[in-house]
Order: C-alpha cells, then sequence, then structure tokens
C-alpha cells in the first residue's frame, strides 16, 4: 500500500513577482527594501498609505479630503457601471481615491503632501483627486508649509469627462497661489506620470524629481511616434533621457527619497510674511544682494 505525503500549500501573498524581470521574491523582503525589487531594482508602485509610511515621521500624519469620495457623476457605463468599478476598486485596494492628501512632518519639518496611486483606476484624476490635491497646496498655503507631490497617473479619468479634465486648470490655479506666497512645491514623478497629470501640477515644482526608470509624457510613444511620423529616440519618455534633457532636476532612488526631501526642505524654507507683506531672506536672494540689503 503506498502513501503519499501531503503536499503543503504556500500561503498566499508570501511571495510575489516582480513585474520587470519576473524574479520571485519574499513579500516582506520587498516591503523592507521600500518596494523595489531586490534583484532588479525596479521601483514598483506603491499606494498614498504606504508612502505616508515611508516618507511622513510616524504618527505625525493628519488627512484631509477622505469625505470626499468619487460618484458615477454622469453615469457612465462601458462593459459595467462605473459606479459598480468604483465600489470593487476601493474594496480591494483599501483606499477611498487615488488620492492621499494632508499634513503631517518630515524629519520634524511640516509639509503638505499628496500621494498619488496607480493601483487604484490607474492614478487617473477625478474630480475628487483634483480636488484633495487643492485641498492640500490649501493647506499649505494655510501653514505656509511647502507642498511635496508624488505623481504617478494614466491621465485624466474618462468616466468623468469634462469634469475631470477640469481639474488641470484648478490644481494649476491653486498651486499659483502659493508660487505667489514664495511657499515651495516639490514635485516628484513616479512610473507612470502621463495625460493630464503630467501636463497639469506634476510639471510646476520648483523643484522636479523622478525615480529612476519612470515613463514620463503626455502621450504614448507610438501615438506620438504615428502623429509626428519620426522615428524617436529609444527611452525618450523615460526619467534619464528627461534628466538629460533638463526637463527634470534630478533622479532620486527610493531608498535616499527621505533624506533628499529633508536636504531640499531645509534649503527651501517658505518666504517669511513680516506685518502682513511678504520679504526675501538670504536664501531666497544671493548673498552678494543679502549683504548689500543689511
Amino acid at each position: 500500500m503506498a502513501f503519499f505525503r501531503k503536499k503543503k500549500e504556500i500561503p498566499i501573498g508570501l511571495w510575489m513577482k516582480c513585474p520587470a524581470c519576473g524574479k520571485m521574491a519574499f513579500t516582506k523582503t520587498v516591503e523592507e527594501n521600500l518596494h523595489v525589487c531586490p534583484e532588479c531594482d525596479h521601483h514598483m508602485k506603491v499606494n498614498g498609505p504606504t508612502r505616508v509610511k515611508h516618507l511622513l515621521d510616524e504618527s505625525s500624519f493628519e488627512s484631509i479630503g477622505e469625505e470626499l469620495e468619487p460618484k458615477d457623476i454622469l453615469r457612465f457605463r462601458d462593459e459595467h457601471d462605473y459606479g459598480d468599478k468604483l465600489k470593487k476598486t476601493q474594496a480591494k485596494s483599501g483606499v477611498s481615491e487615488a488620492c492621499t492628501a494632508g499634513l503631517g512632518t518630515l524629519d520634524g519639518k511640516p509639509v503638505a503632501v499628496a500621494f498619488l496611486d496607480f493601483t487604484f483606476r490607474g492614478g487617473s484624476m477625478g474630480v475628487v483627486v483634483g480636488e484633495r490635491v487643492a485641498l492640500a497646496a490649501e493647506l499649505a498655503l494655510e501653514h505656509r508649509a511647502p507642498l511635496i507631490i508624488i505623481s504617478t497617473s494614466g491621465g485624466a479619468r474618462m468616466q468623468e469627462g469634462a469634469l475631470s479634465l477640469m481639474q488641470m486648470a484648478k490644481t494649476s490655479a491653486t498651486l499659483a497661489k502659493l508660487r505667489e506666497a514664495g511657499i515651495p512645491f516639490i514635485s516628484v514623478l513616479a512610473d507612470p506620470c502621463t495625460g493630464g497629470v503630467s501636463a497639469s501640477f506634476a510639471a510646476q515644482g520648483d523643484i522636479t524629481i523622478a525615480e529612476p526608470n519612470a515613463l514620463i509624457g503626455f502621450a504614448g510613444p507610438r501615438v506620438i511616434q504615428n502623429t509626428i511620423k519620426t522615428q524617436l529616440p529609444e527611452g525618450f519618455q523615460r526619467a534619464e533621457f528627461l534628466l538629460e534633457k533638463g526637463y527634470i532636476d534630478r533622479i532620486v532612488h527610493r531608498s535616499v527619497l527621505k533624506e533628499e526631501l529633508s536636504a531640499l526642505l531645509d534649503y527651501l524654507k517658505p518666504v517669511p510674511v513680516a506685518n502682513g507683506a511678504e520679504v526675501e531672506t538670504a536664501a531666497a536672494v544671493e548673498p552678494a544682494e543679502a549683504e548689500a540689503e543689511s
């Protein structure tokens, strides 16, 4: 009589496959590595709460706009109702929208933040995403705290039609107020950052940072090549190419992103206000000018 050992089942979620190199790794190892593949260094997509955990001081984050949730205003339907898709995505992702926004501290420095999440409907910008980004900017203005936005998106959310496109103007107008008030805005571009997001608030940072090999652009490479009928350089929409052409200021590995942002926050301090009027500081002008004014 033959006896067979019962096959042990591997617990679900114990291992994960890198979408870039295809290698398997312990999920815990990947998480401890800030969701960067230990084999090929691919920066995986992470959601807003994970960004909060990576970058902000523990227990310092206070969210804003969580009471706002996306709705099927246009009653959009393709294969399924948009409203049903939203409910399924919310249940699966554990977040209410593709943007997590609020106020916190980074190495003790107050910051307003908005973190987009590609895993929620491709990080697409609908009404609520645009509103939360605008609220984060207004929070920065109210507290005179620098604003950090991490953008990863496929663009405007087509299921919300023109209402989603309006968010490009709304977010840009809110950021203009920060610029007028002398409050810094650091834009971080993660893979991918495309469409209406890349063409609006993501492109307006005082300093623009990108994660390694991030895809950045408005339209896809095939669309561009078919439109202008020209063969474009390989990797022309990757962060490294854009850094070479001056579109972004630097590429920063996720493992040192918090350290880099902290250093930038030390350098880019909001212009102080005296008696209700904005004044320049030595950090905001050239040293020679500061000396002459003194």
